[in-house]
């Protein structure tokens, strides 16, 4: 798959998450509870759709947070708590298809800011959806956050 970056300046997008300092070996046991705490306390308070699912990764330990996106503010509980998404220059893509690929689009994104040279910041997420039954037509935006300065 090709991928088309872009380079543009994302706003904070507030977001109900389970926050987890794990391993890349642990993680993939461990996203998918945490997105399930998340969708529990959301259905607690009556909201059953309209939030699109995200995974921030904070650095490379890695510290994530896993949740949705929450434009309304709404009561929380338990290990769901209130964060967002971070803001400022990011280089962007979408993922089309499966996620058994999406890392290529992530390995996209870190070779066309290499290539320009733009450091990256650390900090990187995925916004999936909406959710759609056929794999192929799933679709999952990528974020790479850029160190403060770059355009």
């Amino acid at each position: 798959m090709t991928y088309d970056v872009v380079l543009t300046t994302a706003a904070a997008r507030p977001t109900a998450v389970v926050k987890a300092e794990t391993t890349w070996q642990e993680f993939p046991r461990l996203w998918k509870p945490m997105l399930d705490q998340v969708w529990a306390c959301l259905n607690a308070h009556g909201i059953t759709s309209g939030c699109r699912n995200v995974m921030l990764y904070l650095d490379a330990t890695p510290r994530v947070e896993v949740g949705v996106e929450l434009a309304t503010p709404g009561p929380l509980s338990g290990d769901v708590v209130a964060s967002a998404l971070p803001a400022g220059p990011v280089a962007t893509t979408v993922h089309r298809g499966p996620y058994v690929g999406l890392a290529a689009a992530h390995e996209a994104v870190v070779a066309w800011c290499s290539l320009r040279r733009l450091r990256l910041a650390g900090p990187r997420w995925e916004v999936y959806g909406p959710h759609h039954a056929d794999p192929d037509q799933v679709v999952t935006e990528v974020f790479h956050l850029l160190d403060h300065g770059e355009p």
